[in-house]
């Protein structure tokens, strides 16, 4: 192809699913117990590790991608003479994709002939790595970098994204979600339920009474806004719980029989330093958020 599609490590989408598809990833870093890693599929730290050294107490802190390393990342794709699609991480929790912008701007000159165009996805975790996907497939079906364009930029907002916590701590310590809105999950026992609104920030919708309940309540909010459920790709993403996550699978599998794929993978550091241990998010294509 004559383009190439890039992400950010934020989409939590696997290293092998990244190798497969040919998807060239830059990464966010975070910083635990003082020492700086990257956010780079599991390996500059095991992902169990991570959430092992949250349970026991640590607080990392995150960094997004400056302006100076995306143009690092784009330029020897421009230099071979390729036209880049890139995605970002929601605008509406990270300024990452404002330095995307940035680095875009600046490059913009030097290579007059070339197209980069900067999405943001106004999405996070898998439901950002599911833009991503559907935009590998219109790359891979032959579409040219103005049809996969267009599709992300008209269907960005069809990407729904329900999650529960375990509480709201970790959102409202990264500064992801308001001091008000965190009372909402203060209550004893109470798992919230959020989505990703229009403008990408995180909204608590659900009050969920106890952990099973918020799992059946993101198979309710997917019956309920799915689109044409026969042949989609489904992506969850979880804060290392399996047992949990494979219980919704199973629900999903057995209420969507016609579903094309349900993937699972571990969040990354980097959204799960804000969103904590214990989350799970379901992704999929809606005919709205």
């Amino acid at each position: 192809m004559d383009y190439v599609i890039t992400a950010s490590s934020t989409t939590d989408l696997p290293r092998e699913y990244v190798e497969k598809r040919n998807l060239p990833v830059t990464c966010f870093t975070f910083i635990m117990n003082g020492q700086e890693y990257k956010d780079d599929m599991g390996v500059s730290m095991d992902q169990k590790e991570f959430y092992k050294a949250v349970m026991g107490g640590a607080q990392p802190t995150t960094s997004q991608v400056n302006t100076e390393q995306y143009t690092a990342f784009w330029e020897p794709f421009l230099k071979e003479g390729k036209d880049i699609l890139h995605a970002e991480l929601s605008s509406g929790i990270s300024g990452s994709y404002g330095s995307a912008c940035v680095a875009r701007d600046a490059l913009a000159p030097k290579y007059p002939e070339r197209k980069l165009y900067v999405v943001d996805s106004l999405s996070a975790s898998l439901g950002y790595g599911l833009l991503i996907h559907y935009a590998l497939d219109l790359r891979d079906a032959g579409k040219s970098v103005d049809e996969a364009h267009q599709w992300m930029e008209d269907n960005k907002l069809k990407i729904n994204h329900w999650f529960t916590v375990n509480d709201l701590y970790h959102l409202k310590r990264g500064g992801r979600l308001s001091g008000a809105a965190a009372l909402f999950g203060t209550i004893l026992h109470i798992k919230p339920v959020l989505n990703m609104d229009n403008d990408g920030h995180l909204i608590p919708r659900e009050k969920s009474r106890g952990r099973k309940q918020a799992i059946n309540e993101l198979l309710s909010k997917m019956e309920s806004m799915i689109a044409n459920p026969d042949g989609q790709d489904i992506f969850i993403s979880h804060a290392d719980c399996e047992e949990d996550t494979n219980i919704l699978v199973n629900l999903i599998k057995e209420r969507f029989p016609g579903l094309k794929s349900v993937m699972t993978a571990m969040i990354g550091p980097v959204i799960g330093a804000h969103a904590g241990p214990g989350t799970i998010a379901l992704f999929f294509l809606g005919n709205h958020r």
